[in-house]
């Protein structure tokens, strides 16, 4: 019986897979599965691995603490490493106001707690965000999430009082007027602001389809939400830690959040995520109502600890900007001969290329997934996203080899190129 036949026959279905590799062993960008076949990893673990796959100071900081401790609890016995930790994140986060943080383990349990936060600070119920969104597979990340195939379908009632306004996307019909003019529709017609307590906004949406929100755009959301005492909360879970360019995405838009959600790549593939905020607002909920078990956890926060270390180091942040200008030029220079490319787009290396049909203009998912397959044929794994799985998104470690990104670059092309004649 083969790995993949006791998968299906042992694991719920509901876990979705995207390959039918069997990971053996990793290194920086690259996997080895269980057959000895080599693959360049294009996914990272879903944008958690920003610093590759077994980062030395990674390993080396995880191996130290193991030799200390693995688990106390923090809200039993508390350790210094998480207070430092916190203070790093209070210090990353822009904005003049003092910040507090805690940590969790998922990114759905950041934004959750987010929103928790924002209702015991404002007293008030509803939150409000955007098609296309994604927050998570809890109910209240569900709710929140802007797409509903596959994160809501036969999951029966949402959690009340979420509301939705359209993401501006150009591309698509959806200007950046017309999506504030919703929202003001919206508190004229579902909710009353003076109800609302946080909006929930990626700055790049991840599972929508890596669209990018201007600095315009925010810095209007900025003022409606001061207009009526409502919390901004920034979801940087895919966008944080150099994947755009900067620590996080947000320090591009000259304005200062009220909350930030964060995890995924902040701890280098171990769970560990947190919400850091205005102090203030943070400390709105009283003693045990914010926290976990496994919150913060030490062995996840002796990796962040050294992850922050190597962003610095490595000047990942810079980096970033080189290979997702390398990546985007490469893909443009095949527009002349692959019509189906309707876009390229995305700060940093936060990268995504869009595919229509030539004929009638319309998303080509059928497209993006033949290049998708032809390219792990080939020994690159890619990702699909997007409302219309139209979309591919590129999210390598920021730490990949140049030879090996220089690989990985040819292949994509001749991928795309065969995916019009497959």
């Amino acid at each position: 019986m083969t790995v993949e036949e006791r998968r299906t026959g042992s694991i719920a279905r509901g876990v979705g897979v995207q390959t039918k590799i069997f990971a053996d062993r990793a290194e920086n960008s690259e996997i080895w599965d269980v057959e000895g076949n080599r693959y360049i990893d294009f996914a990272s673990g879903i944008a958690v691995l920003n610093t590759g796959h077994r980062h030395p100071k990674v390993l080396e900081a995880v191996k130290a603490q193991l030799d200390r401790f693995t688990h106390t609890c923090h809200q039993v016995v508390p350790y210094e490493t998480y207070v430092a930790l916190a203070e790093r994140l209070n210090a990353i986060v822009p904005g003049t106001s003092e910040k507090k943080t805690i940590f969790v383990t998922t990114g759905a349990e950041a934004v959750e707690n987010a929103v928790k936060i924002a209702r015991a600070a404002t007293g008030r119920n509803a939150v409000v965000a955007f098609s296309g969104g994604f927050h998570g597979r809890t109910f209240m990340g569900m709710a929140m999430t802007g797409k509903v195939f596959p994160y809501k379908a036969g999951f029966g009632a949402m959690p009340g009082d979420v509301y939705h306004a359209p993401f501006p996307i150009e591309m698509h019909g959806v200007s950046e007027q017309s999506s504030i003019e919703a929202l003001e529709r919206l508190f004229k017609a579902d909710v009353d602001p003076a109800r609302v307590a946080a909006m929930v906004i990626e700055p790049v949406q991840g599972e929508g389809g890596f669209y990018v929100a201007s600095k315009s755009f925010m810095q209007k959301l900025r003022d409606l939400c001061d207009q009526h005492g409502i919390l901004l909360i920034i979801d940087e879970v895919q966008t944080g830690f150099a994947r755009t360019g900067s620590m996080l995405a947000i320090e591009q838009y000259g304005i200062e959040p009220d909350l930030v959600t964060m995890a995924k790549s902040l701890a280098g593939g171990f769970p560990l995520a947190a919400v850091t905020g205005k102090a203030s607002i943070m400390d709105a909920p009283a003693p045990g109502g914010l926290g976990g078990t496994y919150g913060g956890n030490p062995l996840g926060i002796a990796a962040a600890h050294a992850v922050l270390d190597v962003i610095a180091e490595e000047g990942l942040c810079e980096r970033a900007n080189m290979l997702g200008a390398r990546l985007k030029q490469r893909l443009e220079s095949l527009r002349g001969d692959v019509p189906e490319i309707s876009d390229v787009r995305g700060p940093g290396f936060m990268n995504a290329v869009e595919f229509k049909d030539t004929a009638s203009g319309a998303p080509n998912p059928a497209f993006a997934n033949r290049v998708r397959e032809i390219a792990l044929s080939k020994g690159l794994i890619l990702l699909t996203c997007g409302i219309h799985a139209n979309v591919i998104r590129f999210l390598s470690p920021i730490t990949i080899q140049d030879e090996v990104f220089s690989e990985a670059l040819d292949i994509l092309e001749a991928s795309i190129r065969d995916a019009r004649t497959a």
